[in-house]
């Protein structure tokens, strides 16, 4: 089921909701805006409904402050106005739809659903991540490059993914890829709040974002939690053993390490790019070249600009 974050500090509109979408949806409660930060960096849900009764203008400010960042322009919200009262004006707040209290029990479930659709045909998002796609990962490069801004790109890969998840399974494998995605999230975002990205190009590699002075600070922390973390997904044996026996890609069977981080930045403080194929491309080439080196690493493109 999807899964919906509701806000409101009013008890009989959170029972209300709550009684309405049961069984639909998946949902957690919050009593206030400012709560909610840390949860959807974690969980990504589907949709947020916002009870405004209160006419609170930290609440508009809060949605526009997390709607504006990039990795969040997907995530629906849907407001709860107070009946035949106008709260906000549709210039002021970027919200997806709202409804009046009076009808929530009516039209709940239909706006809810419509907004998930919509979302859905507008945005490219990974549905095991709930991080922009390809698509969305594109347009945010060319907007930079257009806009001439000075920012470092990194492309991350998990090493010896595959082997893991022919031995364990896709389940645990797509554990494994949430995981590292709400790493790379939570720390590029704890380390630049505003201004960061962070995308899921497909498969286990990731593409994140940053100013270029910040970008290997970030880097690093991943590392450091993904190698912290990783070993638990392994079964004792193999964890104790350090190594696992799968199949290659020709079908041998081979040992293969506990799966490591291959990180390969490209920035534009020296080399001109104007496409986000050619920055992708330095970048994948970096991570490439981070393979060579035994665990995880992340390697970054220090090429300056020759003038003529």
């Amino acid at each position: 089921m999807k899964r919906l974050v509701i806000v409101s500090d009013e008890k009989h509109t959170i029972e209300t909701i709550e009684k309405t979408i049961k069984g639909r949806f998946d949902f957690i409660t919050f009593n206030g805006i400012q709560e909610i930060f840390g949860y959807i960096y974690d969980s990504f849900p589907d949709l947020v409904i916002v009870d405004i009764s209160n006419n609170d203008k930290v609440i508009i400010e809060t949605i526009n402050h997390i709607k504006a960042d990039p990795i969040f322009r997907s995530l629906p919200f849907l407001l709860v106005v107070p009946d035949n009262k106008n709260v906000f004006s549709v210039d002021d707040i970027f919200i997806d739809d709202y409804l009046m209290a009076r009808d929530i029990e009516r039209d709940l479930i239909t706006r809810a659903e419509l907004s998930l659709l919509r979302t859905q045909r507008v945005v490219e998002i990974n549905p095991l991540t709930r991080l922009p796609g390809n698509i969305a990962i594109d347009r945010e490069i060319q907007m930079r490059l257009e806009r001439k801004e000075v920012f470092a790109l990194a492309y991350l890969d998990i090493d010896q993914f595959k082997p893991f998840n022919d031995k364990y399974g896709f389940g645990r494998g797509d554990e494994v890829i949430k995981v590292t995605g709400r790493l790379i999230i939570n720390i590029v975002k704890n380390r630049q709040p505003e201004e960061s990205f962070a995308g899921h190009i497909g498969g286990d590699d990731f593409l994140f974002i940053m100013d270029t002075h910040l970008i290997e600070i970030a880097s690093n922390d991943i590392i450091e939690a993904f190698d912290r973390i990783i070993p638990t997904f392994y079964d004792q044996q193999d964890r104790e053993k350090g190594v696992i026996e799968s199949k290659d890609r020709k079908g041998h069977i081979l040992s293969f390490p506990i799966m490591t981080l291959s990180i390969g930045i490209a920035h534009n403080k020296f080399l001109k790019f104007s496409h986000p194929g050619e920055i992708k491309e330095t970048a994948s080439r970096m991570k490439s070249y981070a393979k060579k080196f035994k665990g995880s690493c992340f390697k970054i493109d220090e090429r300056q600009q020759i003038k003529p």
